[in-house]
């Protein structure tokens, strides 16, 4: 028996020596040099990471006649699954394995053909630089700056145009061209954004759209793994994002899954024949291709939802182009939906994300919306996705939110919405007079209409943005009431999120509503402008005190807890005035929105269980002190902003 025990126990040992050396030799083999190449047109993504909890990887190889050569792989911790053709002889895409490791990794993926043509690509798997939980999106306790690049800041005028491209030339007399913001313009004015108490940077969409005209908005993307040249390098889009993280700010970027630009590479030479949606329609008119040959989608967003929708209205909904320069992606083809989720992974990884913003999001194929949201969530727990519907109905915001209960039973698994409802009521609310239903109760209205939603505070607020007239402009040039908007929006229970501009009262009166104008270049973005809001030389006067005002709020806001996360209580409006709270066991914040044009005292006895009889609250804007007992005197229409935190 002790013979056999001992037989054994060396055999153990052997077996795990020899396991271990195994291991060993497997981790030093592919730490060996290898000889690279790089012979191969396109290859997406052009590399990858180790240590994800999905092991697969699909390749999209694009080369001339690729399609008739065979693939291997050299490499003993990478595995090639299955080789994949495409109706286009000059693709392949590739199913990949990577085996559990976390160390950076190359090999050499080998292209052979019948004649004896050898074509080698070598490719990296990167090691990660931070764990998957470490990925924090943005939540209720950010408030975000949306920027459109072009017309933020010139700080590299170098790289305002380039001949090899379809549009070349600045033109700042043209709302519609481009006038030559950069990513460096934004990182370099980090220091006003974060002074205004902003926690959070939306710029539109910083991928290249190689577009005849019109492309300074960034949403016809030509090259979805390319940073345009004309706002920069991959460097500087990577140092914006390391900037924000080294000030405890967050990067979002803006995604579009549903569609891309009609330069785009591979509209030359489509993969598959069903790679967009009406694609034989695009194909057969070419040659003259322009609106009126188009497909378009019908824009009937409730197509999604509607238990009476007739299928042709629903497809078109989907499958329909916005506009001719933009191909709608079909997202139903499982090589077209690899591509957009490891698109958005490898963009989170090679940015360190704080968040994306998806574009257009009841426009593309839901089931994939879907998936897409859950790949990215179930890769990244903490992370944070906002979707873009345009709707005014609660009903439809929350039917696109996380964990909603859904008639079909869809999941969405996206966390955040956007508040287009709030939007409209809040406009409406400040602008109409007070009656029986309309002025503030509208507002009020609105946000009791939170009980439709799964999660109220993941939604995302806002007064204005990229799309819409300047919120300076639908209130009609009513400075107070535009403060009250904005008040009202950072204190109650959202993700705060404003366009930048709206801190000086940019407007759009000219032309209310025209895109062009609405994105107007941020005065002192550029050598030579006259006003320089950044610096606030030549500012006027109320320009400057908006500008006060916001920094006063929104400092407030990013230190607040019982804003990010307290409990919300209000009061139906009565005598002209709205009363909302938010407390938690440390705080309490008295929000006050008052249309009484003169001093009006505000009898406190209705809101008797907030708690405050005889305490010592501070008004945020003024510094002032109150003492919360028989009444509060509002001295003029506006906001007024209490805390219980002196």
């Amino acid at each position: 028996m002790k013979k056999l025990i001992l037989s054994i126990t060396l055999f153990s040992i052997i077996l795990i020596c020899s396991c271990k050396e195994n291991a060993e030799e497997t981790e030093q083999k592919h730490q060996q040099p290898l000889s690279e190449a790089f012979e191969i047109d396109k290859v997406e993504p052009p590399f990858w990471w180790t240590g994800f909890k999905n092991k697969e990887l699909q390749l999209l190889v694009k080369h001339p006649n690729i399609g008739s050569f065979n693939p291997s792989i050299d490499s003993d911790v990478v595995n090639l699954v299955k080789v994949h053709k495409a109706d286009s002889p000059n693709y392949l895409f590739l199913d990949i394995e990577i085996k559990e490791i976390t160390q950076s990794h190359k090999f050499n993926i080998i292209f052979k053909d019948g004649e004896g043509t050898e074509l080698i690509q070598t490719y990296e798997l990167k090691s990660r630089e931070q764990s998957a939980d470490e990925y924090v999106g943005f939540n209720s306790s950010d408030a975000i700056y949306l920027i459109t690049p072009d017309r933020f800041a010139n700080a590299n005028p170098s790289n305002d145009s380039y001949d090899y491209m379809n549009e070349t030339g600045i033109d700042r007399s043209d709302d519609y061209a481009r006038h030559g913001g950069d990513i460096v313009g934004i990182t370099n004015h980090l220091d006003y954004i974060k002074n205004l108490g902003f926690t959070a940077v939306w710029p539109c969409p910083l991928l290249t759209n190689d577009m005849s005209s019109g492309s300074y908005h960034g949403y016809a993307i030509t090259d979805y793994y390319q940073v345009d040249p004309r706002f920069g390098t991959m460097e500087d889009y990577q140092n914006l994002a390391s900037t924000l993280r080294q000030n405890d700010m967050k990067l979002i970027m803006d995604q579009v899954a549903n569609h891309c630009g009609l330069g785009h590479w591979w509209m030359k030479d489509l993969p598959f024949k069903d790679w967009v949606n009406f694609q034989d329609n695009y194909l057969q008119n070419q040659s003259q291709w322009d609106n009126s040959k188009v497909i378009t989608s019908n824009h009937v967003r409730t197509a999604n939802q509607d238990i009476y929708v007739a299928n042709t209205d629903k497809e078109l909904m989907s499958d329909g182009w916005f506009v001719s320069d933009m191909p709608d992606l079909n997202q139903r083809n499982p090589f077209m939906a690899k591509y957009l989720i490891q698109n958005s992974i490898w963009w989170i990884e090679t940015l360190q994300l704080g968040g994306i913003r998806q574009d257009t999001y009841p426009y593309p194929d839901k089931d994939f919306m879907s998936n897409w949201a859950g790949a990215i969530m179930n890769e990244y727990p903490n992370f944070n996705i906002v979707g873009e519907e345009w709707s005014t109905n609660p009903l439809l915001i929350a039917y696109w939110q996380e964990g909603h209960d859904n008639h079909d039973g869809y999941k969405s698994n996206l966390p955040s919405t956007m508040d287009f409802a709030m939007q409209e009521q809040l406009v409406s609310g400040l602008k109409n007079p007070e009656t029986w239903g309309t002025g503030l109760k509208e507002i009020y209205v609105a946000l009791a209409n939170d009980f439709s939603y799964t999660n109220p505070q993941s939604i995302m607020a806002f007064p204005d943005n990229h799309d819409m007239s300047r919120i300076f402009t639908q209130l009609e040039g009513d400075i107070t009431n535009t403060k009250m908007a904005l008040s009202y929006l950072a204190t109650i229970p959202r993700i705060f999120q404003m366009y930048y501009g709206t801190e000086i009262l940019m407007d759009d009166f000219e032309k209310p509503g025209d895109h062009g104008l609405i994105r107007t270049d941020f005065p002192g973005g550029w050598e030579g402008d006259a006003v320089n809001a950044f610096t606030v030389e030549n500012l006027e006067a109320s320009k400057k005190e908006m500008q006060e005002f916001i920094a006063k709020l929104l400092n407030f806001r990013k230190s607040s807890e019982a804003i990010h996360t307290g409990k919300t209580i209000h009061f139906a409006p009565e005598h002209n005035t709205y009363l909302l709270a938010r407390y938690n066991e440390d705080e309490t914040v008295v929000h006050i929105l008052n249309k009484n044009e003169e001093p009006f005292n505000l009898e406190l006895d209705r809101f008797k269980e907030l708690g405050l009889e005889g305490k010592t609250l501070k008004n945020v804007f003024t510094g002032e002190t109150v003492t919360w007992s028989e009444n509060v005197t509002l001295d003029k229409k506006g906001s007024y902003l209490f805390t219980t935190k002196l």
